[in-house]
């Protein structure tokens, strides 16, 4: 058994760590509701732009307007953008998307390139030897869209020269506190899909028809900045729901580290009385022991 003073060593070292895990915790709660409000502000426009163009593209043959919107048979190469943290002491937050992206595309039939956002995710993919086209590491805490586009027409590049032929965005998605979902999503080519469902009241007249508009410059003119722009905002959307759902799993995990710390202060302080007390008592008895002998001399 260790001694009183190892007992006492250790109480004040879990004691220190349950200290830095409370203001981690405390950081963490700061930080996830700033990455909220920037996510639930960028949603309305999301949806916006998502029911405009899904309106211009509602008619037969929509894949043939433009380039990104065109499927490729018999796919050659694929991209994977994949969103990671730069940092750990998330729980399962990394783990569960690097998880996902092995399962996935280790055994893909086609040569598979990846474009890493975040430190953890681009050092295993080093590691595993697997391709790298790009990395985006320490991204600001509050990024804009001007900074996130970049990857968006890196993937878009890509796809329009041809080195690609399709376009995967993993990431994780933030459901709530307590739980964030990894997420999939097929980029490029950009599927359009439940047209009819996602236009909503204000895209269609009175009679409960779906309206005719007029756009101006044309359709194609539309398309030509639209959908860029909206593969994107799609990769912007998704690091500010990466960023609310680290910084939920970060709280979350040290928040449960800082009650495992209290608990194990508990049974530590418990076997550190249990040690102290075995050892007056064995000094009582060591003083009875000596007194006794002294009495029968």
């Amino acid at each position: 058994m260790a001694s009183s003073r190892e007992m006492k060593l250790r109480i004040r070292s879990v004691k220190n760590i349950s200290q830095v895990t409370r203001a981690l915790e405390a950081v963490s709660a700061a930080k996830v509701r700033k990455a909220i409000q920037a996510l639930t502000a960028t949603r309305s426009y999301a949806a916006k732009a998502w029911q405009v163009l899904t309106h211009v593209t509602g008619q037969p043959g929509y894949s043939n307007l433009h380039p990104l919107l065109m499927d490729r048979p018999n796919p050659k190469n694929a991209l994977v953008i994949v969103m990671t943290a730069d940092r750990g002491l998330a729980g399962a937050y990394n783990t569960n998307i690097i998880r996902y992206v092995l399962n996935r595309f280790s055994n893909s039939p086609i040569p598979v390139k990846y474009i890493t956002v975040g430190r953890k995710g681009r050092d295993l993919l080093l590691r595993l030897r697997k391709s790298i086209l790009a990395d985006y590491s320490n991204l600001p805490a509050n990024p804009k869209f001007g900074s996130i586009s970049t990857i968006g027409r890196l993937a878009v590049d890509e796809f329009l020269k041809g080195n690609v032929d399709e376009v995967y965005l993993i990431y994780t998605d933030f459901v709530s506190m307590a739980r964030q979902v990894t997420t999939v999503k097929k980029l490029l080519p950009l599927a359009i899909e439940n047209t009819a469902g996602l236009v909503d009241y204000e895209l269609q007249s009175n009679s409960g028809t779906a309206a005719a508009y007029e756009y101006e410059p044309g359709q194609h003119e539309i398309l030509d900045e639209m959908v860029p722009r909206f593969t994107a905002l799609q990769v912007y959307q998704a690091v500010l729901e990466s960023q609310a759902s680290e910084h939920a799993a970060r709280m979350i995990a040290m928040r449960n580290a800082t009650d495992n710390a209290k608990e194990l202060v508990g049974a530590l302080q418990l076997a550190y009385n249990k040690v102290r007390q075995q050892g007056i008592t064995n000094d009582i008895l060591d003083i009875v022991g000596g007194a006794e002998a002294l009495a029968e001399k």
